[in-house]
């Protein structure tokens, strides 16, 4: 009679094979722990064999102990040199991971930046703070082209800079900030080809008279 593998007992890491599976299967069924040992022992060679890649992996016959315990369903009752693992810590699932909540104004701007407009607020020496906020504006308009791959007027930064800092924050001279053109030379030559065919963004306020 064939035997098919749709009728055979699952394999728990089929990466070993079938027959490291039977041989471990049989390992838990000898009579004596000595002979159990001797033959977990010999196992363990037979899966580094199979598996050279390993070897490359820190505590690498660590894992091949564990991978025994794991095939056996931790049936297998023999001395491991390293802790035996149980079900329970193999299946224990991870705790969740809390969703950052932070409420994002600009997502061309991520949360790094409100974060760096916080901390230069917070700078007392004025030159210092002008000179930093000159700095964090430049940032702040090379992400809004890399982001949404359109020019932007030094206004629309300048405003959006007032906006986040919730007005601590100014320009003395929008027209300092680095030029479109050298930015988008910075970023690449295909952003910088198609962009040059795009109106810059512009204002949301009109100029007054």
């Amino acid at each position: 009679m064939m035997e098919y593998n749709t009728a055979r007992p699952k394999m728990l890491i089929p990466e070993y094979g079938r027959n490291v599976q039977k041989m471990i299967d049989f390992a838990i069924e000898l009579p004596s722990r000595e002979e159990r040992n001797k033959a977990a022992r010999a196992i363990i060679e037979v899966m580094g064999q199979l598996n050279p890649h390993l070897r490359d992996t820190d505590d690498y016959r660590h894992k091949l102990w564990t991978h025994l315990f794991i095939m056996s369903d931790f049936k297998i009752d023999v001395e491991s040199p390293y802790p035996i693992p149980t079900a329970e810590d193999i299946h224990l699932k991870p705790e969740m991971l809390k969703y950052p909540k932070n409420k994002i104004r600009y997502g061309h701007y991520g949360h790094n930046v409100q974060k760096m407009i916080s901390n230069v607020v917070s700078i007392e020496n004025d030159e210092e703070r002008e000179i930093v906020t000159n700095r964090l504006a430049n940032l702040m308009k090379k992400l809004y082209i890399s982001y949404n791959n359109e020019a932007v007027e030094n206004v629309v930064i300048l405003e959006q800079l007032v906006e986040l800092s919730e007005g601590k924050l100014q320009l003395s001279n929008p027209d300092e900030l680095t030029a479109t053109q050298q930015i988008l030379r910075s970023i690449g030559v295909q952003s910088s080809n198609a962009l040059r065919k795009k109106k810059p963004i512009k204002s949301k306020f009109k100029k007054k008279r």
